[in-house]
């Protein structure tokens, strides 16, 4: 109403100007008639009124000057008063001309300025947003006071209340003078209190239920107690999107002539909210005959088969549109996918209507195949530092190959798992497209996100200090290490990975190198990595006055060497989404008066750990490797070491007894015994995991997974080494890993804390269950942000006779995920814990509430 206002008085204003300028020209000149135009040349421009703007800049936005020819009365008159309204800087504008002599004349326009803001004040407002108010309307110091920004400021404030079910705000605007040109602006807000929506009636529905119509109101939900995850708030925006729904959710139940007839919002005498729906059903449909034409390089049978569509199935709308072409899934299984991975670029599939039968409804569906298309020229651009050539490998766009939207679709997922480029902007951008020549242009366009990582890090483990330092380059050229030229600041661009990491406490010390070159030979995606790495812990000293035995003896050492070397290769069968590792690994532990531990038992002396690796996977998830949102992970593992204990002559069951494994008095000597057993330590390791990604609506993403680990003896006599073990609690170890143990993470519970009756020696099987709800708040390269929820349960058992896959500690909680390509991934878990566990005393106690602290780790 008040806009309405606003413009009526400019109309009168106009009037206004106008009649004065008739009279202003009829006073000084002689008479004009209606119908009699005269040209002048203007003499003088003269600007009144103005104190905060330059006369200059009023006379050049009008875009008249001395000197110009302007017709009396005109159009030209109209425009620069209409022109100066529209700057919305003046309150009032008239414009006079006045004759002189010679057919020349004086332009006078006569301004009054509006006031400028020189203090805000929002009264009934927190003051967060007070802040958001002020930034977002530019109700700054100096912004000038005008009838828009007025209208606007109620606007927004009432709008942005309306959106959290405020339906009843007052917003009420009081201007005080401070000065000859400044003007306080107060705002007065009263929100009032929020309305809920008490019930939802829905009219006229026969054939479906109210409930389950109620449901496919997404924003608009009836006020429950247990609803506490959705507020009974009425949006008007999305009330109108959820009524939409509602008459989709008709068609496709086959009343395709649906309709709602009206919807009524009202308050009831308690102030509550009432929202009354009626509907029209109309008659349930179901699907006849549907004739295939213009196919010749697929049978109409084999089209049908596409189509999932049969003779007397209920008529639905959506289905058979999403099965002709699904544009929300790019890899759907649809008939226009059907052509256009196959080549048929130019192809056109429309579904025509024939005809309608009583509840019977016949269609025909019109393919236009075209000529099959095969790609061209194929160029990309926007790298910056990734040589050509590292792309190029990943496209399966090539020249001269048949067109498939299969490829673009599994290209941009490759480019994306790269992870040096910003995977939401990765597009294929389709260029000369020609039906007559069948042929089509790509140009892939990229953007490079940063590909390296620094890890700063320092905290305590509960009883040191730990310090870490990391660098991850993503992007490497080790081909170019020895070229000064190449360091810009270091040698990039060939899609290579190299990673340092440093970590320090004063029990312990780390250093690790690593190096993958992912197209191993150039010619094929087989990727060759080597890592090693050097640890060193100290041993305690138990004899300091210390009660807690922190503090640390350096003469105490056990030394951890380790090397591995492994090829990874992608596979062609099953699919080519499939993938075959293999390495080889070697950790040799020297002891060097550490102290009899539980892993090794003995004092002094070597051990080696020689195993084989073998992984066989499938992983199509996509196609941002940060925030998957389809596909799925499998993986079925390998882990085994050569079965020393069957070519040795010694027996393991009567080595108690063996004179050579005794001491002088013929008593077992357990440090001799366990310095045989683990001189070369022997097992096998089984482990599969399998994970989903469904997205559920618009980017809520569910993510599911499921483990499960074994580890296993050659010997019985030799027995399960205590190494390689299974250890579920927490999300990392917080210190170093001796005895080559995997953490199974387990939010809500302490690191670790699920081994304990088990002598903390780690448990020989493990299973795991895990849902997740993720939800992106940015996905922008700079800094990809999610936030999640999950509800998990794992364990771990000392042998496979206590396995029990139903035996689950079982956790819930909520978490947020950063990833900058500076650091990785950082983030916080909150997680409770519902099980009890032993604590450092024995008294089970319930978990309860635990934070874990996420550095460059996946779950």
């Amino acid at each position: 109403m008040e806009k309405q206002v606003n413009r009526l008085t400019m109309k009168y204003k106009l009037l206004w100007s106008f009649l004065t300028f008739l009279l202003v020209t009829d006073f000084y000149a002689q008479e004009v008639k209606s119908d009699d135009y005269k040209i002048y040349q203007i003499e003088d421009i003269k600007i009144n009124g103005l104190k905060q703007f330059n006369p200059q800049t009023v006379k050049a936005f009008i875009g008249i000057d001395k000197g110009d020819i302007i017709e009396v009365p005109g159009e030209q008159t109209a425009e620069i008063i209409n022109k100066l309204w529209d700057l919305t800087y003046f309150s009032d504008v008239n414009l006079y001309i006045v004759p002189t002599t010679d057919n020349k004349v004086i332009l006078e326009i006569d301004l009054q300025e509006l006031p400028k803001i020189s203090e805000v004040k929002i009264k009934g407002v927190s003051r967060s947003k007070r802040k958001e108010f002020i930034n977002d309307l530019g109700l700054k110091k100096n912004a000038i006071l005008s009838e828009n920004l007025k209208a606007k400021t109620i606007e927004t404030i009432k709008n942005k209340f309306l959106q959290k079910g405020f339906l009843k705000t007052k917003v009420k605007l009081s201007i005080e003078a401070d000065s000859a040109d400044y003007v306080k602006l107060l705002v007065d807000v009263n929100k009032g209190k929020r309305i809920k929506i008490k019930h939802i009636n829905i009219i006229g529905n026969k054939n479906i239920k109210a409930r389950k119509l109620k449901r496919q109101l997404k924003h608009t939900k009836e006020k429950r107690f247990y609803r506490f995850w959705k507020r009974s708030k009425y949006i008007p925006d999305d009330f109108k999107e959820d009524l939409v729904n509602l008459e989709k959710h008709y068609k496709e139940q086959g009343y395709r002539n649906a309709r709602v007839l009206s919807d009524s919002v009202y308050l009831d005498k308690d102030n509550k909210l009432n929202i009354d729906i009626k509907v029209e059903e109309g008659q349930k449909y179901y699907f006849g005959n549907i004739d295939v034409v213009g196919n010749s390089r697929y049978s109409s049978d084999f089209i049908k088969r596409v189509l999932g569509i049969k003779k007397g199935d209920t008529y639905n709308g959506t289905l058979i549109a999403k099965r002709i072409d699904d544009p929300s899934k790019p890899d759907a299984e649809s008939v226009t996918n059907l052509y256009q991975n196959n080549g048929y670029l130019f192809s056109r599939i429309n579904l025509v209507e024939k005809g309608i039968r009583k509840d019977t409804i016949d269609y025909e569906l019109r393919i236009y195949e075209g000529k099959p298309a095969r790609f061209n020229n194929i160029t990309v651009n926007g790298n910056q530092k990734t040589n050509d050539k590292v792309i190029y490998r990943e496209l399966r766009t090539l020249p001269g190959a048949t067109y498939s939207k299969q490829n673009v679709i599994r290209t941009i997922r490759e480019l994306a798992q790269m992870q040096i480029f910003d995977a939401e902007k990765i597009t294929p951008d389709l260029k000369n497209i020609d039906p007559n020549t069948g042929t089509v242009d790509i140009d892939w366009h990229v953007e490079e996100s940063g590909s390296s990582q620094i890890q700063l890090q320092g905290g305590f483990d509960g009883h040191y200090f730990i310090g870490t330092l990391g660098l991850a380059l993503k992007n490497f050229s080790i081909g170019n290490i020895f070229n000064g030229k190449a360091y810009k600041p270091l040698p990039m661009g060939d899609g290579q990975n190299l990673s340092l990491n440093l970590q320090v406490s004063q029990r312990y010390e780390t250093y690790s190198l690593s190096f993958m070159e992912p197209w191993f030979g150039g010619k094929k995606p087989q990727a060759f990595t080597v890592s090693t790495y050097y640890s060193t812990y100290y041993g305690i000293d138990y004899t300091s006055n210390n009660i807690n035995y922190y503090d640390v003896d350096r003469n105490k050492r056990f030394i951890i060497t380790g090397l591995s070397v492994g090829l990874s290769r992608k596979l062609q069968w099953p699919d080519d989404f499939f993938y075959l590792s293999q390495s080889v690994s070697l950790n040799h532990y020297t002891i060097d008066n550490y102290g009899s531990i539980g892993a090794f038992g003995f004092n002094n002396g070597t051990s080696n750990n020689f195993s084989y690796n073998l992984m066989f996977g499938r992983n199509s998830s996509g196609p941002n490797p940060i925030f998957p949102t389809v596909g799925s992970e499998f993986g079925l593992s390998l882990k085994l070491t050569p079965p020393y204990s069957l070519f040795s002559k010694i027996d393991y069951a009567t080595i108690n007894q063996n004179p050579d494994f005794q001491d002088a008095d013929g008593n077992p000597d357990y440090e001799k015994i366990n310095r045989q057993k683990y001189k070369f330590i022997e097992y096998y390791k089984i482990k599969f995991s399998g994970g989903w990604y469904s997205s559920l609506y618009k980017k809520l993403t569910l993510r599911t997974k499921a483990e499960f680990g074994f580890l296993g003896a050659y010997n019985n006599d030799l027995g399960i080494p205590p190494f390689e073990r299974f250890f579920v609690g927490g999300t990392m170890p917080t210190g170093g890993n001796l005895d080559s143990r995997e953490t199974i993470p387990l939010r809500g519970y302490l690191d670790q804390s699920l081994n304990r009756s088990f002598a903390n020696r780690g448990g020989t099987v493990y299973n795991k269950f895990m849902f997740e709800l993720r939800y992106p708040i940015t996905l922008k390269p700079q800094a990809s942000i999610y936030v999640l929820s999950f509800f998990e349960g794992a364990n771990t058992y000392n042998n496979i006779n206590y396995y029990n896959p139903f035996s689950l500690k079982k956790s819930a909680g909520v978490g947020i995920r950063i990833f900058m390509s500076a650091f990785g991934l950082l983030g916080i878990d909150f997680g409770y814990g519902f099980d009890k566990i032993p604590d450092n005393f024995g008294v089970p106690k319930v978990s309860g509430w635990q934070t874990h602290f996420i550095m460059n780790q996946r779950f």
